[in-house]
């Protein structure tokens, strides 16, 4: 077996397990899923995360960063970068009274980055944007009989970009992504009674795709302090999405569940409507950030603003208007990174120690309503507070020198809700994220 095969087996097998862990359970269990369009996927990957989610000001030629497209010229010009990572999900979800817990994997991203010539650089990769994973229900009676209304929602967003980044002065550097946004939203009401021998099941179901462009502006300043240390300042804008597409409303009669059952004929159609040509906007998105970084630590704080407020939105999917259904959304991170010393010959002393903390709140409101009479006490969302801690394990290439990192990382969200009645959500998240940093571009004298 050649260099180049023995190279390959790690990212092969990685992959492997990668798609393996990945198509077991795919999304998020969380209700709040219900709204707008899903819930939001923050764009830091890898080492990233475990540094808060910071990415605006972070420029490092070992690391993909599609956060801020300009940190692509970092990248030397003999270096070929493969990003990977997974993650486990462990949820929990209470009303105050009730209490459900829930497991989810996810294959988060991929994303590769290369050089194109001199101060210019490259990223290709898939990302999540929004994710939309939901089963819920509660029991209801009508005169005399008794049914169970349950909700259920699949879908998601995901983009596949393309980005590039050249610097045009010493310590500047300008980049763009383009991504092609993708994602089909499927929102059902089923009601199953409980009473009636031989009753039919009612569905209510209303599904749609989105297909579209999103592009990144992002523009990084480095300022040398001396030989070893300096700080960086990032700046990324993401202009407004208007996107078009037909929503599909059906409701239906079936002899069973349809989720139980999806291939079965229904027995009555009550409603099969196309509502042609329905406005959906994504916002504008501005974020800055900045880091100071020396030899053995990097230290940096984000902040990113959306601006959801007023958005078009399809009323019929969720029965909110334009007044009240979306919220500015706002979010702070902060993190830093710790390496005793990146070149000794002690594996502990090349080790990555990361940590980070964010805060933002939720960009779509619910409605509310009280579970006792079932009056409604309003529109409201949550604040989400999170700790992330992190490993990087340094693996150097012995013929290249090149440094791979293996990274680990481990992160604890809480929503709390504006309104008495709303769902409180707790979620421990583990991910695994390989970085594998080859010297692809250099001429080898023998194989």
């Amino acid at each position: 077996m050649n260099i180049t095969a023995k190279r390959f087996l790690p990212l092969i097998a990685f992959f492997i397990i990668a798609l393996a862990t990945s198509a077991q359970q795919v999304g998020s269990n969380s209700p709040y899923g219900r709204y707008g369009y899903g819930l939001l996927s923050n764009q830091s990957p890898g080492a990233s995360e475990a540094m808060g989610g910071i990415s605006y000001g972070l420029r490092r030629s070992q690391q993909v960063n599609p956060g801020n497209p300009a940190s692509y010229s970092k990248l030397d010009s003999l270096t070929f970068i493969f990003d990977l990572g997974v993650s486990a999900h462990y949820a929990t979800y209470s009303d105050g009274i009730n209490k459900q817990n829930f497991f989810n994997g996810n294959l988060d991203y991929i994303a590769m980055q290369f050089p194109l010539f001199r101060k210019m650089g490259a990223s290709i990769g898939l990302l999540p944007y929004s994710k939309v994973g939901y089963n819920y229900g509660q029991t209801r009676s009508l005169s005399d009989i008794v049914y169970e209304e349950v909700f259920r929602g699949t879908g998601g967003l995901s983009q596949i970009y393309a980005g590039i980044a050249y610097e045009p002065i010493r310590y500047f550097s300008v980049g763009a992504n383009v991504s092609y946004l993708f994602g089909n939203f499927s929102y059902t009401s089923v009601s199953v009674p409980r009473t009636a021998t031989g009753a039919t099941i009612g569905e209510e179901k209303k599904r749609y795709s989105i297909r579209d462009l999103k592009y990144d502006i992002g523009a990084q300043f480095t300022y040398p302090i001396d030989r070893v240390s300096s700080v960086t300042v990032g700046a990324v804008f993401s202009p407004k999405i208007n996107a078009e597409t037909d929503v599909y409303a059906t409701e239906m009669m079936f002899a069973s569940d349809p989720y139980s059952n999806p291939y079965q004929t229904p027995r009555e159609v009550l409603r099969d409507d196309t509502l042609a040509s329905q406005s959906f906007q994504l916002p504008n998105t501005y974020g800055l950030g900045v880091t100071y970084s020396n030899t053995n630590w990097l230290v940096g704080v984000d902040g990113t603003y959306q601006q959801w407020s007023g958005l078009n939105y399809p009323e019929v999917l969720d029965g909110l208007t334009s007044q009240n259904r979306f919220n500015n959304a706002y979010r702070v991170s902060a993190g830093m990174e710790y390496v005793i010393d990146p070149y000794s010959r002690n594996f502990f002393s090349r080790m990555r120690f990361r940590a980070g903390l964010s805060y933002g709140n939720s960009y779509a409101n619910v409605n509310v309503y009280n579970p006792a009479d079932d009056t409604n006490v309003g529109v409201g969302g949550f604040k989400e507070y999170g700790i992330n801690i992190g490993f990087g394990l340094p693996f150097r290439d012995s013929m290249s020198g090149r440094l791979s990192l293996l990274n680990i990382g481990f992160g604890y969200t809480t929503q709390r809700p504006d309104l008495q009645y709303m769902i409180t959500q707790d979620v421990f998240k583990v991910s695994l994220n390989m970085n594998i940093n080859e010297f692809w571009f250099f001429k080898r004298q023998f194989d």
